[in-house]
């Protein structure tokens, strides 16, 4: 008995050390996220440190009965057809859809928190009733009520972002989403307290939780929606705290922690990007259009004039600065790579050539970001908001490839409409602004942008990679 307890402290102590190991390299692969340039190797470097983490709790962890887990073969036969499936998911996805793919892995997530939860709340029903603990039942109902939200929320906003999901509003929902928050609290309190802990309860409290997440996205459109995906982000990471808690697992604790601080953090951020409150957030009527609302898109609402590619050549060789505006129209056209060679053949020529980047441009936080890394485009180059609107009057040309909410000027002239209060990239301040896009259709938010009819603007129709190519061809024969 003596060997066998020795035994144990000892593979305890490993087990404590590879958690140690993994919570460490969760923390430096997310400092090395903060630069493009060691992103990748943060990511690695986290991913090391929780297969480390994976491992170790297979072969060390022991059961209250002093066992290993056992179960090999369902284990390592999960591990595998999630490895290939996840695998397989990554490499394939287009960059287009790197959003909902991004909230689809989220919802899993949160999925896992509840199902642990579950698992926990049912084994103490069956074993331990009369010994249940206020404390570790409350973790139990808090993990399964947030990792619920998150996976009904980002099943929702997975189908709206990959366009099997229309934007519906419900007459009322403010008014449901306060009735079944308050329901989830009461039926919560009295789960906790012991006044109604039983099953049929506690599954009442998930029902709640997965009506609620649904309606609280369901409203949510427009350039709103990165915002979402990162409170979403968030819970999902709180939810696996909670699951760290109840496991005494100090690495989960650490990884969910970090999540959730991380998307919270943020999503405040975004939030004032967007100058919208997070209390609108979660009341479900962020995002959601006024009755009547004058940004309402609207056929005729101007004259807009047209450029030629070889104008747009001329005027942009002689410049002496030229800012591009990265938007959801380039992802689409995956044209991020020629962008870089109309960047590279522009300072052949001696114009200074810079990115503005708007916190919620195209569909995730960092869509933009992530964009252009890929092609290699230097981070300094890529100026945030206010930079590049401080810039912005000492710039020739502004090109602005597929964006349209991030740039309308009705977010500071129109009361009325839908995105009236959003900090913009104020493209007007420049000399000369061209706008690409395939038509005049309205950007995800759906209402018009009056920039397209103002005097400095001027549009150049068609798909952006074919639309830099032929530019970057017309640039090298000056």
């Amino acid at each position: 008995m003596n060997e066998l307890f020795q035994k144990v402290l000892a593979e305890n102590s490993i087990l404590l050390f590879c958690y140690l190991i993994g919570s460490i390299t969760f923390i430096l692969g997310l400092k090395m996220l903060s630069h493009p340039a060691s992103a990748r190797k943060g990511n690695l470097v986290a991913a090391a440190g929780m297969l480390i983490a994976i491992l170790a709790t297979i072969f060390l962890y022991r059961t209250e009965n002093m066992s290993h887990l056992g179960n090999y073969a369902w284990i390592f036969g999960g591990l595998l057809v999630g490895g290939v499936i996840g695998t397989l998911a990554a490499k394939k996805v287009q960059m287009t859809a790197m959003p909902e793919m991004v909230s689809l892995f989220n919802g899993t997530g949160g999925a896992c928190a509840m199902l642990i939860s579950m698992v926990e709340f049912n084994k103490i029903m069956e074993h331990h009733p009369e010994e249940m603990h206020r404390g570790h039942l409350l973790i139990i109902v808090l993990g399964a009520v947030i990792g619920t939200v998150s996976f009904a929320g980002s099943m929702i906003a997975w189908g709206k972002l990959a366009g099997k999901i229309k934007d519906k509003t419900i007459p009322g929902a403010q008014i449901i989403n306060f009735l079944l928050f308050a329901g989830i609290i009461g039926l919560s309190i009295a789960l906790v307290a012991g006044f109604a802990t039983t099953l049929p309860v506690f599954y009442a409290i998930l029902t709640l939780a997965a009506i609620y997440g649904i309606l609280f996205v369901m409203p949510i459109g427009g350039a709103d929606m990165p915002v979402v995906i990162s409170l979403l982000n968030s819970f999902t990471g709180v939810a696996a705290a909670f699951g760290g808690f109840l496991y005494d697992n100090p690495v989960m604790l650490t990884g969910g922690i970090l999540v959730g601080s991380a998307g919270t953090i943020l999503t405040i951020l975004m939030c004032n990007a967007m100058n919208r409150s997070l209390k609108n957030v979660l009341l479900g009527s962020f995002g959601g259009a006024k009755p009547g609302a004058a940004g309402a898109a609207k056929e005729g609402g101007g004259t807009y004039k047209e450029i030629s590619m070889n104008d747009t050549a001329t005027l942009m060789a002689y410049a002496s600065k030229v800012l591009i505006i990265p938007g959801y129209g380039l992802a689409v056209a995956q044209a991020q790579h020629t962008c870089h060679e109309l960047e590279k053949v522009l300072e052949e020529k001696g114009v200074e050539v810079a990115y503005g980047i708007h916190p919620v441009a195209g569909r995730m936080p960092g869509h933009m970001n992530v964009l252009l890394a890929e092609a290699d485009v230097l981070y300094e180059k890529l100026l945030e908001m206010e930079d590049a609107n401080d810039q912005m009057s000492s710039t020739n040309v502004v090109l602005i490839l597929g964006a349209n909410d991030v740039v309308n000027p009705a977010a500071k002239d129109d009361p009325s409409s839908p995105i009236y209060g959003m900090p913009i990239l104020e493209v007007e301040k420049a000399e000369h602004v061209i706008v690409n896009k395939r038509s005049m259709k309205p950007g995800y938010a759906g209402i018009e942008n009056e920039l397209f009819f103002r005097p400095k603007t001027s549009m150049l129709f068609g798909d952006a990679k074919k639309v830099l190519q032929e530019l970057v061809t017309e640039l090298k024969q000056m």
